[in-house]
């Protein structure tokens, strides 16, 4: 078996090496050679590839289109370092959520080239509260625990999210944890009480903190009172527009394994003007993506960028990184993603000193990112 090498300093599971990086055929990391880390600046750095766990487009498509949209949505943000991606459906009515998942199941099934690998789907909705639609589509329900079976007869399901609040949805939450999939609490107006309850019952996230749920008072503490106080794990968008960096750092103070999303659209890695997103047109422009009416409508943030945001507002360059691979994938439970070690996949981002992306490998496929 033949092996590439790759020289760099290495973010192991470890700690910092300096060294090199052996893959094997099989796209899996063969062997890591390295010493302790020096004082001086490194040539480049090896970082484990990014895994987004929240991305509903990308490169001008919508995973809503359904077809063949989210390999190339996967390919568009390979481009900048995401390695395995969730894809993320919008809140619709039954016939076109079949539609999609059903288009989700056949391609996510094998990895495009070029492309991130699909770990699989994040139901966004449509189980959320009508009063606190963000920017999701007027298409809220209840959930019902046999159309919940029949979607995930249809694709892969890891992630979905749900308003607590809304009755019935206790028993929803117990049986999708006890089968391993990761409910979320999110677009909601539920109380910090009712935040309690739901983990208790065996919700385990949060769906883009602080955004589209009750906002923490001092005598109300709310959906980001229960976050703060009780989560283990919460996904936050770091765009500096969804969040501001003072309510970040209190989160990253609070959870003790927040990670990092980008609720990306078409939008992202495009030029300004409108996009689709699930039903809605949106607009591009000054760094966001909006509704008409001024709504925040995802982000056109990349995982690259949220990278050297969250070094600019003062978090260690390991830290940053383990909030946008290691800590998601041990929270969809991926063992062999999201860090460097013999083994593991070979899922990789090269930077160059100021965080600019040079190479990107996914499970030992290095990617043409000039030509993608």
């Amino acid at each position: 078996m033949t092996t590439r090498v790759l020289q760099g300093r290495m973010l192991t599971t470890a700690g910092w090496l300096d060294g090199e990086l052996h893959l094997d055929d099989n796209g899996r990391i063969a062997a890591i050679d390295g010493r302790l880390a020096g004082a001086g600046e490194p040539v480049r750095y090896l970082l484990p590839g990014f895994i987004d766990l929240h991305v509903h487009g990308g490169g001008g498509v919508d995973i809503m289109q359904g077809g063949s949209a989210v390999s190339h949505v996967g390919r568009t943000h390979a481009r900048f370092g995401t390695t395995s991606l969730l894809a993320t459906t919008m809140t619709a009515p039954r016939a076109e959520l079949e539609r999609v998942l059903a288009a989700l199941g056949q391609h996510s099934t094998v990895r495009a080239t070029g492309s991130a690998r699909v770990l699989g789907v994040h139901l966004e909705g449509p189980y959320i509260n009508p009063g606190k639609l963000g920017a999701q589509p007027d298409d809220a329900v209840a959930a019902v625990m046999a159309e919940i079976d029949y979607y995930r007869s249809l694709a892969p399901l890891k992630v979905l999210t749900l308003a607590p609040e809304i009755a019935g949805h206790h028993a929803v939450i117990r049986r999708l944890s006890e089968d391993g999939i990761r409910v979320q609490l999110g677009h909601t107006l539920g109380s910090y009480e009712e935040g309690v309850a739901a983990l208790q019952q065996g919700a385990s996230g949060f769906t883009h903190l602080f955004n589209a749920m009750t906002a923490l008072h001092h005598r109300e503490p709310g959906m980001v009172g229960a976050a703060l106080a009780h989560a283990e794990y919460a996904e936050l968008i770091p765009d500096l527009l969804h969040v501001h960096p003072g309510a970040m750092h209190a989160a990253l103070r609070a959870i003790p394994r927040l990670y990092c999303v980008t609720d990306s659209t078409a939008a992202a890695g495009m030029p300004d003007g409108e996009y689709r997103l699930g039903s809605h047109t949106v607009t591009k422009c000054m760094g966001g993506v909006r509704l008409p009416d001024g709504t925040l409508a995802g982000s056109t943030l990349t995982m690259d960028q949220a990278l050297r945001n969250l070094v600019q507002i003062g978090l260690p360059l390991a830290q940053a990184s383990n909030r946008l691979s290691l800590y998601p994938a041990d929270y969809l439970g991926v063992a062999d993603r999201g860090r460097l070690e013999t083994g593991a996949w070979a899922d990789i981002v090269v930077m160059d000193p100021q965080l600019a992306v040079q190479q990107v490998f996914v499970e030992g496929e290095c990617l043409e990112l000039a030509n993608a």
